[in-house]
């Protein structure tokens, strides 16, 4: 599997309730380019983690209508797209959106908490598109088992490209998943819904540094 090959395979995928943005465009907010952008995005991501050897994925459960939808990069919005030169030597992504730039909360924890550790590592999602609710494309839902099962290949192609030596799973639906396919992971609190601190705890843990390093960062 090469990164290219990865991204025409998840651009061949199509689901119902479901947003892929590295082929379909948002009438309301995207650029007229912005499938495209989110793919060299993409592509910039996986070749930076192969060049720098990361050792580690950390693996959430679905895009939000706030964060990757728009980017094309898992638990990054676009206010820390700038940061993912800071982990891969200056490296460049670009927005693929009109108007004015979209915060996540969940990002600028998962950012946070990047700066501290100061490694390279890869941010990928079990299901790897916005899943939203029927008729309300700007909402979150949990993609369902059959969302997952149908794109099972896509992360078994990823791990297999990156052989990670260590994969994190944030949050209780991406362990419940990853273990359901028989895939091995260190469990750590998602950060929304008052789990923020027990996140930069558990990762704290992980990378064998103190809390207080991390929140400072």
């Amino acid at each position: 599997m090469t990164p290219d090959r990865f991204i025409a395979e998840l651009s061949e995928i199509s689901l119902p309730s479901t947003f892929n943005p590295y082929v379909e465009c948002c009438p309301i907010y995207d650029r007229a380019d912005a499938a495209k952008r989110r793919r060299a995005n993409l592509r910039k991501f996986l070749k930076g983690a192969l060049a720098a050897r990361a050792e580690t994925i950390w693996i959430a459960r679905d895009l939000g209508y706030r964060g990757g939808r728009r980017t094309g990069v898992p638990l990054t919005d676009e206010v820390h797209l700038g940061a993912m030169g800071d982990m891969f030597d200056g490296m460049s992504l670009s927005r693929a959106t009109r108007g004015p730039v979209v915060a996540e909360r969940t990002a600028a924890i998962v950012w946070q908490v990047i700066r501290a550790v100061r490694r390279p590592l890869f941010l990928w999602n079990v299901f790897p598109f916005h899943p939203f609710e029927r008729d309300d494309p700007m909402s979150n839902r949990c993609h369902s088992r059959a969302e997952r099962l149908a794109t099972k290949h896509i992360l078994v192609g990823l791990l297999e490209m990156l052989d990670p030596k260590r994969i994190v799973a944030i949050g209780r639906d991406a362990q419940a998943a990853l273990a359901e396919l028989d895939i091995a992971a260190t469990a750590v609190r998602h950060p929304s819904y008052g789990g923020q601190s027990e996140f930069i705890a558990g990762l704290a843990d992980i990378y064998g540094l103190q809390s207080r390093q991390l929140k400072a960062a």
